[in-house]
């Protein structure tokens, strides 16, 4: 193999091998649902692949072959068989969480690192004359490798999977690894015929690649969301996928982000199944609400239901994912929100974006923030951050954002406010006093309409006892501990403290730490 050739296979090998990593952790992060060790341990998995692979390759490079063009057959074949492994690793996800969990699966992950991670090695002896350059040259391979890997990663994070799917960029990877062994087999030794009967070869198993594809990761999605609860005819309704992450909705509209329960596409007050009320609650907690911030689009029903309480003549959205825009448009419960004249939607990270925008003040910040313990999240629950959402604030603001039930969240919302009401699992914090005002609430309810039709008939005998219940609901603030009614600033601090809740912060991470390792129950 020549010096030139070397440089070639070990960047090209470094482009595949990065790519399927890339791929990897898309499926560990949905399966994990976002769980903030998993891309360590797909880490770990990987390097103790690169490991073995490179002390394995160690054995094969006893001998003096550099430049010796016979190596190349060898080295062809063994990168379709690294490829081929490398392709499985999805499919085995895929049927081994109809057993188990994610982890176990992380052996095929070490099995494929192993097999590529063998490819450098084996460059880098069979290509490089053991001469007083050898170690010069060495730093080219090794440089050529890094190269191609980070193109792997940023080509296809940043475009193949805006482009396409999991499944196609699978195969476009998978292609690639074919493309490098015809390009080997054409330099290697082989004769006219041979070369030409291995390039055909090659050629075949590419078409196959695009063939079973589509067999081997069918389903895929669904299978890493209901695990061992999978039926045969369980599919979702609906999946987008960008660089930003994987959306999916069931045929009973509940969306999974990232494999994370999201909302479901409802806005119906009478008839709440995804805790809608609480989005409503805005128009009670705030006597004029005209500016408004929503931090995470999601399904649109928060947004659609904010956007029209009375009094919002203007509502800010900023989501991170444009995928959920698709969604959107496909359901009569929110499409409209995409051509509402108050509403404006902006792609961006919502902590990056109020940074940008410090002129800015709103009467509500609201934030229907995904479960504290996910990778990232405390990037929307610190001191940190909390302290910046105030500086937004306009006199009398109020930040309403999800704990997800969590102590610590609770607890730290508390601390940084004067003022603060928990809603079920929101919170609601302010500089300045504020309450679930009754009367506010029992006017909005029965007087606020989505897209002209009112949110619930008041004239219908069926609906009393959902009024009374409605009505009912800002006395729980007086009550005994209910985990779905209010609950006051003081008794936060009192029963969180107790729970030995900390205060969350940019450094401690407290929330994704609190276990590392959280396996969810597939039939939740």
């Amino acid at each position: 193999m020549g010096f030139v050739v070397a440089l070639v296979v070990a960047g090209a090998a470094g482009f595949i091998a990065l790519s399927y990593e890339i791929i990897w952790y898309r499926v560990i992060s949905y399966a994990s649902w976002g769980l903030p060790g998993a891309f360590g341990l797909l880490l770990a998995a990987y390097l103790l692949g690169l490991a073995i692979g490179s002390r394995v390759a160690g054995r094969f490079c006893t001998d003096d072959k550099a430049g010796n063009a016979k190596v190349l057959r060898s080295l062809a074949a063994f990168t379709f068989f690294a490829n081929v492994v490398a392709w499985l690793v999805v499919p085995v996800f895929g049927w081994v969480s109809k057993l188990w969990d994610w982890p176990p699966a992380l052996a095929a992950v070490i099995v494929a690192a192993g097999l590529l991670g063998a490819i450098l090695p084996l460059v880098a002896h069979f290509g490089i004359k053991p001469d007083d350059r050898a170690g010069v040259n060495l730093s080219y391979v090794y440089l050529a490798n890094i190269i191609g890997s980070s193109a792997g990663s940023l080509i296809t994070g940043f475009v193949f999977f805006d482009a396409f799917t999991l499944q196609t960029t699978s195969m476009i990877v998978a292609c690639l690894g074919m493309v490098l062994v015809a390009a080997l087999v054409l330099l290697s030794d082989l004769g006219g015929s041979g070369r030409s009967s291995g390039v055909v070869a090659t050629l075949v198993a590419g078409v196959l690649f695009v063939k079973l594809t589509p067999v081997a990761y069918d389903r895929i999605w669904e299978r890493l969301q209901w695990k061992t609860t999978l039926e045969e005819d369980t599919r979702f309704l609906d999946v987008v996928e960008t660089k930003s992450g994987v959306v999916a909705v069931t045929k009973e509209k509940m969306v999974f982000g990232g494999g994370a329960y999201d909302g479901k596409v409802s806005t119906s007050l009478r008839w709440d199944s995804n805790g809608i009320f609480r989005a409503y609650g805005v128009g009670a907690m705030h006597p004029a609400p005209k500016n408004v911030l929503m931090i995470g689009l999601a399904t649109g029903a928060w947004a659609q239901v904010v956007s029209q309480i009375p009094g919002v003549e203007k509502l800010t959205v900023v989501e991170i994912n444009p995928g959920y825009l698709q969604l959107i448009g496909k359901y009569d419960e929110v499409k409209s929100l995409l051509t509402n004249p108050k509403v404006e939607i902006v792609i961006d990270d919502g902590r990056r974006w109020l940074n940008r925008h410090p002129e800015s003040r709103f009467d509500v910040v609201v934030m229907n923030t995904t479960w504290n313990w996910r990778a990232h999240s405390t990037n929307l629950l610190s001191v940190e951050f909390l302290e910046l959402a105030r500086s937004r604030l306009a006199p009398g603001g109020i930040l309403y954002f999800n704990s997800t039930s969590s102590d610590d969240v609770q607890f730290t919302a508390a601390t940084v406010f004067p003022h603060a009401l928990r809603v079920w699992n929101f919170v609601a914090v302010s500089d300045s006093p504020f309450s679930w005002d009754k009367q506010r609430w029992k006017n909005l309810v029965e007087t606020m309409k989505l897209d002209g039709e009112p949110v619930v008939d008041v004239n219908d005998p069926d609906n009393a006892q959902f009024f009374a219940d409605t009505y009912a609901y800002p006395d729980t603030v007086n009550g005994p501990y209910d985990r779905e009614g209010l609950e006051s600033r003081d008794n936060i601090l009192k029963r969180t403290t107790a729970e030995g809740a900390k205060l969350i912060t940019d450094d401690n991470m407290v929330p994704e730490w609190r276990k590392v390792l959280r396996f969810q129950d597939p039939t939740h």
